[in-house]
């Protein structure tokens, strides 16, 4: 495990997947990610590579020759190699190995950069292709965070208040896929009160957000977070039925629809780097 700690918070990251698994404030003694209980769901904030959600029957095609992944790629699962920068910050290195040239033809370097500034912890994906071909590739963030933060608060006491949303146009799943069904929930005073009926039918996806940052909320106290994500065209928010979390996923990529063809260059969302070329997204969680 790699901790990292400044005067106002300290956070825990694994080297498996190199999840961010806890974010404590020194100032209120608050832990802000969800505690991982397998009984609902066991993970913190995986990383989704090289695909965000699921695939038409779990395959895709590169030409002529068909791979499989499983929803949300590997990278979540396999050890990263890691350099400890300083106090405050991290680095993670996953490159292509054997296995996953198996299921993913593509050489890449995938990097989290993980930093503290204050009350704040910011995670850089940072993608390089240092192949001959382009690079085909999706990435996307899955933090969950807990509700309730305190003893005193229930879920339902928990609001999500969008920076510039009224409204929004969800996209229904259908078997882990995009269907052709939209449902717009209205928000009231840019407010999604939630409650864990929600997330019943699966994640909220979104392809149109326009908020770049969400903040978590309660009506009882003034704990919660400011979420912070820029460039990201899509968007989740997610929990396991009954649990006390909330997931709020930017994503750069996206679940195949019911209707896709299954080659991965015409898969919705996906990011292609040519050869020697770098590429980068950050998002930002400040606690309070």
């Amino acid at each position: 495990m790699i901790l990292l700690e400044n005067e106002s918070i300290k956070v825990a990251i694994a080297v498996k997947g190199a999840e961010l698994q806890s974010i404590k404030s020194k100032l209120n003694s608050l832990e802000y990610l969800w505690k991982g209980d397998s009984a609902y769901w066991g993970k913190f904030s995986p990383v989704l590579f090289p695909i965000v959600g699921g695939l038409k029957n779990n395959t895709y095609c590169v030409g002529d020759q068909s791979y499989q992944l499983p929803r949300h790629g590997f990278a979540r699962d396999l050890e990263f190699e890691v350099q400890q920068v300083s106090e405050v910050e991290a680095l993670f290195t996953l490159t292509q190995n054997e296995e996953t040239l198996n299921v993913y033809p593509f050489e890449f370097s995938l990097r989290l950069r993980y930093k503290l500034s204050g009350a704040s912890i910011s995670c850089t994906y940072e993608v390089n292709n240092p192949g001959q071909k382009d690079l085909l590739f999706s990435v996307g963030a899955h933090p969950a965070f807990a509700a309730p933060l305190t003893a005193d608060t229930l879920y339902e006491d928990y609001y999500l208040e969008f920076a510039q949303d009224d409204s929004l146009s969800v996209h229904k799943i259908e078997d882990n896929l995009i269907s052709d069904q939209t449902l717009v929930i209205r928000l009231t005073d840019k407010k999604l009160n939630l409650q864990h009926e929600l997330f019943y039918n699966d994640a909220l996806v979104m392809k149109d957000l326009k908020s770049q940052s969400i903040q978590l909320r309660n009506t009882k106290n003034a704990h919660g977070l400011n979420f912070r994500f820029i460039d990201f065209p899509f968007f989740g928010i997610w929990a396991a039925k009954d649990a006390d979390f909330v997931c709020l996923e930017p994503w750069c990529g996206i679940a195949d629809g019911i209707h896709h063809n299954q080659q991965l260059s015409d898969k919705e969302g996906i990011q292609s780097l040519s050869p020697g070329l770098d590429w980068k997204r950050s998002w930002e969680v400040e606690v309070f």
